[in-house]
């Protein structure tokens, strides 16, 4: 979660679960008793996502990739865990949506949300805080542990690494990096995070070359070289690697 608060009132990108969003409103209200005016999703899936609605009915507004309305308005199926996201509520969706860039003037800040070509999804956006020089990521950068891409939302492990390009391309030394998962960062983390995602992509795809089928290139453990600084998230290396093989084979 990121939050900017002052004069010109609350921005908060994403709320996470629904769950939870009574804390995320009382850590938020910690900062500013105010209400919050706008709130940006940096991509549709749910724990991201899931307090837009209490925050629209308390007047917030929603802004996102045109990609996320689209996603959260229809049931979306995760071929990964096997599961169903059932459409969002009306109230829950973006209600300013953009194809490509939307910039922000907020709190002292110049503000730009920049969508990314499909990466975790196919409606990530980054968000760049420009006098603050602080980036929000959203789910293109899991801190510390292998990322989960959405193949079924149409993202691509390639897109991951263009996008997380374009994010070491707006830091520098001193920009603070929220990352869509996992504590706060910096560039010269997230070049260790690029360089390991460059790694594991290139031996999956140097096993698929070999015209092996997935449980082949699964049993020839192409993560190996990162499994024991990486591996220990939520995805084990096998199922990343399987993720890796389906987005790289197209989805």
């Amino acid at each position: 979660v990121g939050v900017s608060h002052g004069p010109d009132g609350v921005f908060l990108i994403d709320d996470q679960l629904v769950k939870i969003t009574p804390q995320i409103l009382e850590a938020v209200a910690l900062l500013d008793s105010g209400p919050i005016r706008l709130v940006a999703n940096t991509h549709w899936h749910a724990d991201h996502t899931g307090g837009n609605a209490r925050a629209a009915r308390a007047g917030a507004i929603i802004v996102a990739h045109e990609n996320v309305r689209k996603r959260m308005s229809s049931d979306q199926f995760s071929a990964a865990f096997n599961r169903t996201t059932p459409a969002s509520a009306p109230e829950a969706l973006p209600v300013v949506t953009f194809a490509n860039d939307v910039t922000l003037h907020l709190n002292g800040n110049t503000i730009h949300m920049k969508h990314v070509a499909p990466a975790h999804t196919d409606g990530d956006s980054i968000v760049f805080f420009e006098e603050a020089d602080v980036i929000h990521t959203g789910d293109i950068y899991f801190n510390g542990f292998y990322p989960f891409i959405d193949v079924s939302s149409g993202g691509r492990p390639k897109g991951v690494l263009a996008a997380v390009d374009r994010v070491l391309a707006l830091a520098g030394e001193s920009t603070r990096i929220i990352p869509g998962h996992g504590p706060l960062s910096n560039a010269d983390e997230l070049a260790v995070y690029r360089e390991m995602l460059a790694g594991v992509i290139a031996a999956v795809e140097a096993e698929m070359g070999k015209g092996k089928t997935l449980d082949e290139v699964i049993a020839a453990k192409p993560s190996r070289d990162y499994d024991a600084e990486w591996g220990g998230g939520f995805l084990p290396p096998d199922r990343f690697v399987a993720i890796l093989f389906h987005g790289l084979s197209g989805g």
